[in-house]
């Protein structure tokens, strides 16, 4: 994008920024507030001074210190736009959140430039319609009255938003499904083998325990001594993951959406839940080693 009385832009000097071709009522409809201006109306038509309405975005980036209503800019690369028209800026409208092509979940603020319709027809166009009643209802009066106005033009793809939204993430949802599958079993097969280990354990230690308790030991006490021992592993253990989770957080971040590799609630949820399994696991063996008998125990080999 130019600005007027400004050197033309270096290539690759700026980021990109999102052109989209709209009709007036696109903001109303869509609840995308105007900051500051006017909307587009009757006044842009082609043959009127072509106008735009820029993002706040687009605003932070191009007009930081300065009120961008009035200034004309243009749009394409410095050849292109040397025969393009220059855009007077009418309005400043909320950043709207769209994706980028090579990160799925990378929501990302894009500055964005919107132009009236009647002024800058494009080959095709989505329509938007606000109900309050079932989206699919209005299909059939939407293509009738398309058809009044042109038969030739057809309507497909005619869905709900939230059909839509559904349709989109599908597949981050299916891997997630599995990814969370994996962890699951992962977390499993932790537990499975914390409780064989610690059952191990026990087992070569029963003849040591027969004496604590010939000796006078509680149960409680070898309970909590089985326990306490397991739990120091336990957590010794899951201290080191959350080290290594610390050292990796760079190659997290580009795999995570809406939550941080360093989260301090997802890494305390995870500690919790790891030391509980391995309190399970602990527990069970420990319980089964009070209740054998200690003149048993000692003669255990």
């Amino acid at each position: 994008m130019t600005v007027e009385g400004r050197p033309a832009p270096v290539a690759n000097s700026l980021g990109d920024v999102r052109v989209r071709r709209v009709s007036p009522e696109l903001f109303r409809v869509m609840e995308i507030p105007l900051l500051r201006g006017r909307p587009f109306d009757l006044r842009d038509r082609k043959q009127s001074q072509p106008v735009a309405i820029v993002s706040e975005g687009l605003v932070k980036e191009y007009f930081p210190h300065e009120d961008p209503i009035g200034r004309q800019v243009k749009l394409g690369a410095p050849a292109e736009a040397a025969k393009a028209s220059w855009l007077t800026i009418v309005g400043v409208v909320g950043d709207v959140k769209a994706t980028t092509v090579f990160k799925e979940m990378g929501y990302v603020d894009m500055p964005a430039i919107y132009q009236p319709v009647d002024q800058v027809a494009g080959g095709s166009m989505g329509m938007v319609i606000r109900t309050g009643g079932k989206p699919g209802d209005l299909q059939p009066t939407v293509e009738r009255t398309v058809a009044d106005l042109d038969k030739d033009v057809p309507v497909s793809n005619f869905l709900a938003m939230d059909d839509r939204l559904a349709e989109f993430l599908a597949q981050p949802r299916f891997r997630t499904v599995v990814l969370g599958a994996f962890a699951g079993l992962a977390l499993l097969l932790a537990g499975i083998g914390i409780f064989g280990v610690l059952c191990q354990s026990v087992s070569q230690r029963t003849h040591e325990l027969g004496i604590r308790m010939a000796l006078g030991a509680e149960r409680g006490q070898v309970l909590w001594l089985i326990v306490r021992q397991g739990m120091s592993l336990a957590i010794a253990g899951t201290g080191i993951g959350l080290l290594a989770a610390l050292a990796a957080d760079r190659l997290l971040a580009a795999m995570l959406y809406g939550v941080k590799p360093t989260d301090p609630m997802t890494m305390a949820s995870v500690c919790l839940v790891l030391v509980a399994v391995a309190l399970l696991a602990s527990y069970i063996p420990a319980r089964r080693a009070t209740k054998v008998d200690p003149v048993v125990a000692l003669r255990y080999e």
